[in-house]
């Protein structure tokens, strides 16, 4: 069976997707996967074992200069790719407009969330097949659900992220770093980031469990940010930009990880590494983090969790 699945972003919702997959591996014999991402998160898809072929949209890019000579030909490379091949099912677990449009450019029986379900109700319109899955439930839930409803099985056990693959390459970036902990102290707005002091007193402690600190950032501002919170912290560095495999396999090597909610820190989670994940912007009501380690879930939209609640989870987390 020809499949396309169509999510094109973000981090941590590419990462939610994964058990889909390896549902659909299950249950549905012979199953070939195709999946749509945009082009920045497309190493995600091909993590998956199960699926075959990664094809690339430039949606972000694309809208800076949409007629373009340049955008156009990308665009109508990307409409003949979508419509070479004949797909049994075309499913869009994204359910907004953007990825209707490319729904709608495949060949194959084109399935999707109902009115009632879908984030953008109008890209109901463009499925032959709508499904109904309640909104309120978690996102690996909710996807898991919506791929079963498409292929006619009911989802069970534990979520599986198909990132097997990382735990054979965790010994080796264990070995590199000695034992350490991975820290995402920053985010791309300023009301999801969390007090430096209460970072520190979180530095503190893993120092003294005997983690080295190993600090992501994205951009040069985050760097700049990064380096300030460990400026005390002999045993602390600011990781140098990586690629999204490259990041994996270094959470995968952790002794924990430490994080505001972020693709990344779900990210680790999936990568069954103990995880703590500080919310407070966000709510971790529908995106909590899942992994088959100790997680932490901690904060609520405009509640973040006190240094104490934290503290006590990285001592959890430690011990795990």
């Amino acid at each position: 069976m020809r499949i396309l699945i169509v999510r094109t972003s973000s981090l941590g919702d590419l990462v939610h997707m994964l058990p889909a997959m390896s549902d659909i591996a299950r249950h549905v014999p012979g199953a070939r996967i195709d999946w749509v991402v945009e082009e920045s998160f497309a190493e995600i898809p091909s993590w998956h074992p199960s699926v075959e072929n990664v094809i690339k949209v430039a949606h972000r890019r694309w809208r800076k200069a949409w007629w373009s000579s340049q955008v156009r030909d990308e665009r109508k490379a990307l409409r003949e790719r979508l419509r070479d091949t004949r797909y049994d099912v075309v499913l869009d677990m994204q359910a907004l407009l953007k990825s209707a449009w490319l729904v709608r450019q495949a060949h194959g029986v084109k399935h999707g969330l109902d009115w009632k379900s879908a984030r953008e109700p109008l890209a109901s319109l463009f499925y032959d097949v709508r499904h109904k899955v309640e909104f309120w439930q978690q996102a690996v839930v909710r996807q898991r659900e919506l791929a079963g409803l498409a292929f006619g099985y009911t989802p069970s056990g534990a979520p599986d992220f198909g990132l097997q693959r990382f735990a054979r390459v965790a010994g080796v970036e264990a070995e590199a770093y000695s034992e350490y902990a991975v820290i995402m102290p920053s985010a791309s707005r300023a009301d999801k980031l969390w007090p430096e002091r209460d970072w520190q007193a979180v530095f503190g402690r893993l120092v003294e469990a005997g983690c080295c600190l190993r600090l992501l950032a994205g951009n040069e501002e985050e760097a700049t940010r990064a380096r300030h919170l460990i400026s005390d912290f002999e045993t602390a560095e600011v990781v140098p930009r990586m690629d999204l495999t490259a990041i994996a396999r270094l959470l995968a090597g952790a002794r924990l990880m430490v994080g505001l909610d972020s693709g990344l820190t779900h990210l680790s989670a999936a990568l069954g590494r103990p995880t703590i994940g500080i919310y407070r912007a966000s709510t971790p009501v529908r995106t909590p983090l899942v992994g088959d380690s100790y997680t932490a879930s901690l904060g609520d939209r405009g509640a973040p969790p006190s240094r104490e609640v934290v503290l006590a989870a990285v001592g959890q987390a430690l011990a795990a």
